[in-house]
């Protein structure tokens, strides 16, 4: 146990996390099983460690921070190592990597059925599904969603302001006003295309080459998040790679599933339940039509982000597409998406149909909202593009 807690003290002491993130304020931290999913590389541990450094910091017993990947608990349970935890005085057990741990859920259960005097807080997957398919913590967990940074977030650390973020309606009602205020402070444009580039992931702090940081990490997400989580057999890996590399150059695309099916040698079927694998993992989003869903064939497939086009393709990344994927990102946290009606990208909260431009030369139309790339500040129906990256 003593070594855990020189591991926890060190990795607090040595903690890197130059950004606050919002989802910090979002949870209520008064549960007693709290799930932290998001997708590899969004920064999960570091959001871990950076609630025990604020809440407690290094050298408070009563909060421990351990990896499930450790070879301790090949041995060990975790109900084991709770108990002793608690029974030297701990009330929060901060736990990383639970997929990786046998009968985790039923473990964390029983935690929580027995030891009501600790909480414990858990990061997971985004293919994880805590509630839906779970049923040992049916009821018990509540999951929250940690995000890449939004652009606001990447702007604050990069340019030093601190700004707040905006709701959807807000900017949708008032955007000239809180375009020419943060104008007027800062210069977002300028920091734009950097963030659309390697923004998204916090890893581009660290002095490693992003893009060959970023592939890896994809592939990861290949064979961790979905391989592994999902029990998909090894030798089915360059099929999804295959596909995402398909999906990936046509983005944003309508799926031609028959071809796709010939292109990676499956079935139709196997390639919808493929493409919603990769939806899970973030490695894309699908857009459907307003009351349509999965097992339906999406309108259009979008990389996840626009960080992932580029090591992809490096040097035949779409403009328009990255203005698209970009928008439907950040737009994903409280807002409903679907696909736009009469040549509308999009259709968001099922009211409001959007149509992304590069700049202002185009001809307006009173019944659709633009997101337009290029401008600063905004007039009427037209909305800065970058404004949509304060949305959290």
């Amino acid at each position: 146990m003593e070594a855990f807690f020189k591991t926890h003290k060190y990795l607090i002491e040595h903690l890197y996390s130059p950004v606050r993130r919002g989802l910090m304020d979002e949870i209520n931290w008064d549960d007693r099983l709290i799930g932290i999913k998001g997708s590899r590389g969004v920064g999960k541990t570091t959001f871990l460690l950076s609630y025990a450094r604020e809440f407690f910091g290094a050298d408070n017993k009563k909060c421990l921070y351990i990896n499930l990947n450790h070879f301790y608990f090949t041995e060990r349970t975790l109900i084991d190592f709770a108990a002793e935890f608690r029974a030297k005085g701990g009330k929060v057990l901060l736990i990383d990597q639970v997929f990786k741990y046998p009968d985790w859920s039923k473990e964390l259960r029983y935690c929580f059925d027995n030891f009501e005097d600790l909480k414990i807080i858990f990061t997971g997957s985004s293919v994880m599904r805590l509630k839906e398919e779970n049923p040992d913590l049916s009821g018990k967990v509540v999951s929250y969603n940690l995000r890449g940074f939004s652009f606001r977030e990447f702007f604050n650390l990069q340019a030093g302001h601190q700004f707040p973020c905006f709701t959807f309606e807000e900017i949708r009602t008032n955007h000239r006003e809180i375009a020419k205020a943060i104008c007027a402070e800062g210069k977002p444009m300028a920091y734009f295309q950097d963030y659309m580039h390697h923004g998204f992931y916090p890893f581009f702090l660290e002095k490693r080459n992003f893009s060959e940081n970023l592939l890896k990490t994809m592939n990861m997400m290949l064979e961790v998040d979905v391989l592994y989580i999902q029990q998909i057999e090894q030798s089915y890996l360059p099929k999804l790679r295959k596909l995402l590399y398909l999906l990936a150059i046509h983005a944003p695309c309508t799926p031609n599933v028959s071809q796709l099916s010939k292109d990676i040698e499956t079935s139709r079927a196997t390639v919808m339940n493929y493409i919603k694998y990769l939806s899970d993992a973030r490695l894309v989003n699908i857009l459907y039509p307003e009351g349509e869903s999965f097992p339906k064939k999406p309108s259009k497939v979008y990389l996840y982000n626009s960080n992932l086009m580029y090591p992809i393709r490096p040097m035949e990344v779409n403009a328009q597409s990255v203005r698209e994927s970009f928008f439907y990102n950040q737009l994903l946290k409280d807002n409903t998406m679907n696909e736009g009606l009469k040549n509308a990208q999009f259709l968001v909260n099922n009211t409001f149909n959007f149509r992304i431009e590069a700049n202002m030369k185009f001809k307006n139309n009173p019944d659709y909202y633009y997101a337009v790339d290029k401008i600063e500040i905004g007039e009427g129906n037209a909305i800065p593009l970058w404004l949509f990256g304060f949305l959290y």
